[in-house]
């Protein structure tokens, strides 16, 4: 520490002072290196005398007439002045002199060999600050040579933890600009910036009569770039491509995977694809080219184009490098630019999904429509809303209308035109309200003879394609079990009539002025349903979501104590698609419900004692983006005595016109009702007034009529869960090539108990020095077959010599928790050799 250098300077002051003569002690400080440290001097013997040049005479009449008897150290921070001009020379003659060489006194106090004392020379106006001492001096550096003496100066100055040339790379370029850096400019006050770009060019293999950061950031982004790039490298480039690659590559995967530096990275390769007019160069070249490419975002603009049209072409199996369309999009997702072009490629992956429907065939027999709905129609509709979903958070939307045009045609014409009027035909059967539980079934199913407190949670519109997502979500967490199944929803199939069916009930009635009454009572309201729900379970209760969402622990139980059933209204989805003026908000609505009702369900199960929940919907909607044509609406009858709604019409008797099909509202309920609902064959609509016309439901369709029941059982207390493993396939011992590619397997495939786990891999050296790039892997694949759970990774060594006789190891660490997950030792005999001379 500095301040042992303080410590010898006194112990030999105080040695100079010794004995019973009066001395005088002149020390001249040639470079002022100890003026900030005199104050702090004081001796046993002796006391300290401030010489200035202009006080010379005063200092001689001082020491030789007004006190000659005490003993003085004369501190002059300047040079000795010549014999001409020193007042004071021929008190030197009876003096002594005192020389304190920092150089000196910094080594033996640091441990640094004599043969390295000139590198602390000439930087020694360095030391002049007691901070930038105190900070070379924490670096703890051991074993001292020419490099990291210089290298442990440039940390300080750039105040890294750490003695390493990377770290002080990464202060320069992350805490300052490229053109007037911060740190460059310190470095040159004290005559550090030679060694800075020696150090550029020694570790990562950049050289140049004049560098300067920009051509540094250039030679680092064009080196890894054109690794992942192959043969292909612009001729124009090849003049910044590093000759010690694995050191840039290693690097710049450092800055580009840190939480920490990630931004600054972004805006580094923003920087370059700007100076080299990438983006230009990469749409001449060919896109197989580019789906490595992880250092420009441009990259994935070529790649998006490339597939926007293969899919505007309907051209589903096209392939880059063996990878189809939907692979592509999930690894490009995963990789760095990821989080910032997800939602394009999730667009794209759902347009793919959904051209798939273009060949869409429909079974006959109302039964198998219903059979294979579930198994993977569903799919069409859920890909349906996450395209726009998607679609509505892009700014530009511009190079995706014509895709856009394409999805709206197949949904509507190849999908909804082919799905809706074989249903419709089904539903006729004799047998249709049969073949799967009813939702006026839904309470003597469901809940008759329940035993334990049950949440009934009840979403408005929320259809069985998201009640499907809500399930895959809830069964991710290991606290839960769940399986979800399907109830056919009342016709007409909107609230009133829905929300009235899952109540407990003798008789479900539509009146004639189409009132809903459940064993009597109407039900438009919670008063009404809480009033038929008490009637057959009498600690029960009906709460809206709204009322219950912001309350506090006790606040929760004081509702769920001594209560068996509880109904909780939720109303996201339908209130939102309901209104003109916000139906195309209805796919958000989607999200924010599913998130709404896990989120319930887990403060529930926490804070209230209750373990068991039901959700369902008293319907499903259809939505289409584009507006319908007047030639796609239904004229209706001008019966006043007529319940009359865009997806139907209830009347005494049946609407006859083309492209309508009826059912008697007693077959629906199961009563001697004579009234008819009529409704459209096809997705459109009658012509009524006021309204949106992108969201509707009360007609006959899977996605109207085919509710969702999820049956969910919470766990109490904590369940184990373990992160989803990662091993070796590759059988290396020896490291032969400085890129070297490595199969890898997730070994179990993600569920409940084996959660979605990010790893880093990189190779290290026995002393722990990172000697590859750093690869990610997300461990989220849910494959059963092993086989395609392997995956490849390829690694970039530094250039470097490598000790046969050392060890070195590929390590994986879980990145939550930074825990080394395994490290599988190798052998690095790699036939290179490098000149490590370091000449100043």
């Amino acid at each position: 520490m500095a301040e042992l250098n303080l410590k010898q300077i006194i112990d030999r002051l105080n040695a100079e002072f010794t004995g019973d003569t009066r001395k005088l002690v002149f020390w001249y400080d040639d470079k002022a290196e100890f003026a900030e440290d005199i104050d702090a001097i004081e001796l046993d013997n002796a006391k300290v005398y401030k010489l200035e040049p202009d006080n010379q005479f005063m200092t001689k009449r001082f020491l030789e007439r007004e006190d000659t008897s005490t003993n003085y150290l004369i501190y002059a921070p300047f040079p000795k002045p010549d014999v001409k001009d020193n007042h004071l020379e021929d008190t030197l003659l009876y003096s002594k002199r005192f020389f304190a060489d920092r150089a000196s006194l910094l080594s033996v106090d640091l441990g640094i060999e004599e043969k390295y004392k000139p590198i602390i020379e000439k930087h020694i106006k360095f030391f002049a600050n007691k901070e930038r001492t105190q900070r070379f001096y924490d670096l703890e550096i051991e074993n001292f040579n020419e490099e990291n003496i210089l290298v442990g100066l440039l940390s300080a100055i750039c105040k890294t933890r750490t003695c390493t040339f990377e770290e002080v790379l990464r202060v320069v370029l992350t805490e300052g600009t490229l053109e007037e850096n911060k740190s460059l400019l310190e470095m040159e006050k004290y005559d550090l910036q030679n060694s800075f770009w020696k150090l550029c060019e020694q570790q990562f293999g950049y050289t140049d009569e004049k560098p300067t950061l920009e051509k540094l950031v250039l030679t680092l982004f064009v080196t890894e770039t054109a690794r992942q790039l192959g043969n292909n490298v612009p001729q124009s480039w090849k003049a910044f491509i590093s000759y010690k690659a694995g050191n840039s590559i290693a690097f710049l995967d450092s800055l580009m995977n840190s939480v920490l530096y990630s931004e600054r990275f972004d805006q580094l390769s923003m920087h370059v694809s700007d100076s080299l007019n990438i983006s230009a160069t990469f749409k001449e070249m060919e896109a197989e080219e580019l789906t490595e490419v992880d250092t420009f975002i441009a990259a994935d603009q070529v790649l998006v184009k490339w597939i926007v049209e293969r899919l505007i072409a309907e051209d589903t199996g096209a392939k880059l490098n063996q990878t189809g369309i939907p692979e592509l999009c999930e690894k490009r997702m995963k990789m760095h630019f990821g989080s910032r072009t997800r939602k394009i490629y999730r667009l794209l992956l759902s347009a793919y999904h959904l051209l798939l429907a273009a060949n869409y065939n429909c079974p006959d027999e109302f039964k198998e429509i219903i059979k294979q709905y579930r198994e993977k129609d569903y799919k069409t509709d859920q890909e349906y809303r996450k395209f726009y979903y998607n679609f509505d958070q892009i700014e530009d939307t511009g190079a995706f209308e014509s895709l856009r045009n394409l999805v709206e045609n197949i949904y509507t014409n190849e999908y909804l035109g082919k799905i809706m009027p074989m249903w419709n035909e089904g539903i006729e059967e004799n047998n249709a309200f049969h073949e799967i539980p009813l939702q006026r079934d839904f309470y003597n199913h469901y809940l008759k003879y329940a035993k334990e407190r049950t949440v009934v949670i009840i979403s408005d519109a929320m259809r069985y394609e998201v009640g499907e997502e809500l399930f895959k979500r809830m069964i991710d967490d290991p606290k839960c079990i769940a399986k979800i199944e399907v109830q056919l929803s009342v016709l007409p199939s909107y609230t009133r009539l829905g929300m009235a069916a899952l109540l407990p009930h003798q008789k479900l009635v539509m009146t004639d002025d189409f009132r809903v009454l459940v064993d009597d009572v109407l039900c438009n309201d919670l008063v009404g349903r809480q009033k038929v729900l008490q009637k057959h379970q009498e600690d029960s209760i009906c709460v809206q979501f709204d009322e219950i969402k912001g309350l506090k622990k006790n606040e929760l139980r004081d509702i769920f104590t001594g209560k068996q059933l509880v109904y909780v209204y939720h109303n996201q989805i339908d209130a939102r698609g309901d209104k003109a003026t916000t139906e195309d908000e209805v796919f958000v609505a989607c999200e924010e419900a599913i998130a709404e009702i896990m989120e319930l369900i887990r403060k529930i199960s926490t804070n209230a004692n209750t373990y068991r929940f039901v959700v369902t919907s008293d319907h499903g909607f259809i939505y289409k983006r584009d507006k319908l044509c007047e030639s796609d609406k239904i004229s209706t009858i001008s019966d006043k005595q007529a319940f009359i709604n865009r997806r139907f019409v209830v009347a005494k008797s049946a609407l006859i016109a083309e492209g309508v099909k009826s059912l008697s509202m007693g077959r629906i309920l199961d009563n001697d009702d004579t009234k008819v609902v009529s409704f459209p064959v096809s997705s459109n609509v009658f012509k009524v007034t006021g309204g949106g016309q992108n969201f509707v439901h009360g007609g006959s369709s899977p996605q109207e009529m085919l509710v969702p029941v999820l049956d969910i059982k919470m766990e109490r207390g904590h369940m184990e869960t373990r992160p989803a493993q990662i091993a070796l396939v590759s059988i290396v011992q020896k490291i032969t090539n400085l890129i070297t590619t490595m199969d890898f397997i997730q070994s179990e495939a993600v569920t409940d108990m084996i959660k979605k786990t990010t790893y880093k891999l990189y190779f290290i050296s026995e002393d722990n020095e990172k000697i590859s790039n750093e690869n990610t892997y997300i461990a989220d694949n849910r494959e059963v077959d092993a086989q395609k759970r392997i995956f490849r990774m390829r690694f970039t060594f530094k250039n470097k010599k490598y000790d046969k006789n050392k060890q070195y190891y590929l390590v994986v660490y879980d990145d939550a928790t930074g825990i080394e997950s395994f490290r599988h030792p190798v052998i690095m005999d790699l036939a290179f050799a490098d000149d490590f001379g370091f000449s100043f």
